[in-house]
């Protein structure tokens, strides 16, 4: 396994989630062995294919107790797809590790097991650039950047490029933006099509050609705990994602 792919962007609300299930799903669906990780305290990625009811273990105690990582990893109904869910008690994880040395460590050192199981593991991150994302991005060999289509969509783009920056200096220097997906995209709106121009601008091309439009169909598929693929396969959202991997594809 040498593909770890982080979404990151520490603003909310720009499609993390719905690019890390939908893209997981992609990858599989094309025969990888995937694993999706969700390093979310909300837990969005693992209620979209899981029953919280059914999840004992999550993230949290990976990442705390050590051990065999079996227990930690359930499956999902989309076949080749499964993941390590994540509960609340994640966002007890900075100050359970604060003072250890090797707490930037412990998500790299946990995957290093899995290192043959799997063909690609996804992160889904939080909205935030503390201590789960750092060591998401020291995980990680690629980050994946979302940007939803709106008015404030770069801000604080900057402090985001400069913590992986910071990252590749010291505990990663391998760490490489693969590339940035435009989100949420109405292209109805004049105001979207200047702001994709103006991302286009300061990203060149880091961006990729997929656009991920506004698409009911990718809000309603989480609640039936189905991917956009198997919800509604013919819809826009589903064209989009499947383009999209193929980008992601040719690039890793």
């Amino acid at each position: 396994m040498s593909i770890v792919i982080a979404i990151a962007n520490q603003k909310g609300g720009v499609g993390k989630t719905t690019t890390a299930i939908n893209l997981a799903a992609a990858f599989a669906q094309r025969g990888r062995r995937v694993l999706l990780l969700d390093l979310d305290p909300q837990g969005n990625s693992s209620i979209s294919f899981l029953d919280p009811q059914t999840v004992d273990l999550s993230a949290y105690e990976m990442l705390i107790d050590g051990g065999a990582l079996t227990g930690y990893i359930y499956r999902t109904a989309v076949e080749g797809l499964e993941m390590i869910p994540s509960r609340i008690s994640l966002a007890k994880l900075e100050s359970k590790l604060v003072g250890d040395f090797d707490a930037p460590f412990r998500l790299k050192d946990r995957l290093e097991a899995l290192r043959d199981q799997y063909d690609v593991v996804f992160i889904d991150t939080p909205p935030t650039l503390g201590l789960i994302t750092v060591n998401a991005l020291v995980a990680a060999s690629h980050v994946l950047i979302p940007i939803q289509s709106s008015y404030f969509a770069l801000e604080g783009t900057d402090d985001l490029l400069e913590t992986i920056e910071k990252v590749k200096a010291r505990p990663n220097p391998n760490l490489r933006v693969i590339g940035v997906v435009v989100t949420l995209h109405d292209k109805r709106t004049t105001l979207a099509r200047e702001v994709h121009e103006q991302i286009r601008n300061v990203f060149g091309a880091q961006m990729f050609e997929t656009v991920i439009t506004k698409s009911v169909r990718l809000e309603e598929a989480p609640a039936y705990k189905e991917s956009i693929f198997s919800f509604a396969p013919q819809s826009s959202g589903a064209l989009e994602y499947a383009k999209l991997c193929e980008e992601v594809i040719s690039r890793v």
